[in-house]
Order: C-alpha cells, then sequence, then structure tokens
C-alpha cells in the first residue's frame, strides 16, 4: 500500500490505463462504465502529477469519483450514438463467390445436398436451375447455401 501512496499519480494513471484497456479489450467497449472511471482516474493521476490535486487518497479518490460523473454525464450520449450506428451490410463467408457446376437440379422446393469443404450443404435457390448449370454461391447459412445460376459468355 506504501508503493501506491508514494507513487499516487503513477497509479493512478496506470489503473486508468487498466481499466480502459480491460472495457475495450475484454467488454468490447459494451458497458462504458470501466471507460467512465478509467479516464477519471488517468486525469486525477495528471492533476496530482501537475500539483492541482494535493497527493492524498483521499482526494484522489474524491477526484476520481467527481470525474466519472462528469465523464459520464458528458460522453453516455454520444457514446451510445457511436454504438447503434450498425452496418445493416451482411459480412462476406469465405463460401461467397464460390462457384461450381450442379449435378441436380435446384428450384423452391428442391434442395439437393452439396459436398463443399467437408460440409454437406443444402443448395437453396429461389428460382428452378438445370443439372449443369454453372452456379454462385450468394450467401452462406447454417448447412444451406443460397446459389444463383451464372451466365457463361
Amino acid at each position: 500500500m506504501d508503493i501506491i501512496a508514494n507513487n499516487l499519480a503513477q497509479s493512478l494513471f496506470i489503473v486508468g490505463l487498466i481499466l480502459l484497456v480491460v472495457e475495450v479489450t475484454v467488454l468490447g467497449f459494451s458497458t462504458f462504465v470501466l471507460f467512465f472511471v478509467g479516464l477519471a482516474a488517468m486525469a486525477t493521476g495528471a492533476l496530482v502529477y501537475v500539483g492541482v490535486l494535493p497527493n492524498s487518497l483521499l482526494s484522489a479518490s474524491f477526484s476520481t469519483g467527481v470525474m466519472t460523473v462528469l465523464a459520464a454525464l458528458v460522453l453516455w450520449k454520444p457514446l451510445k450514438r457511436m454504438q447503434s450506428k450498425v452496418s445493416t451490410k451482411k459480412a462476406k463467408s469465405e463460401f461467397t463467390d464460390h462457384q461450381f457446376y450442379l449435378k441436380e437440379s435446384v428450384s423452391p422446393t428442391q434442395s439437393p445436398k452439396y459436398h463443399y469443404s467437408g460440409v454437406e450443404w443444402s443448395l437453396v435457390s429461389e428460382e428452378p436451375i438445370e443439372a449443369g448449370t454453372k452456379v454462385e454461391v450468394t450467401e452462406a447459412e447454417v448447412g444451406k447455401l443460397h446459389i444463383k445460376a451464372i451466365s457463361t459468355k
């Protein structure tokens, strides 16, 4: 405990940095609580280091608490807004754009199996596609490959 009290500014800065790293890497920046406390601890450490705040645990604790509340009040809405911006674009998987020739016909009512990458996939198509047609995977779901016919020119 003496080492923390004797090096309060540095200790607060290190604790704040650890809290920020845990929030971002472990929690995926989902709760913001550790983020606010980490920012407040780093700011308090900086203020103690430059001599604005006295070098005592009581003042450092009080300052960290007040700065945590202030950071939460100021940053909560912008961070929530940033977090809510989610892309609706589907992620490309390693299976999309895979091309092959059909061995069996596919239609909305027929879903033959296709063995690829060590897995038996059900082939799904919105329109009928004849056997022997070259097709391309447009989307992959669990156990299903959505395909479309490609024109060969």
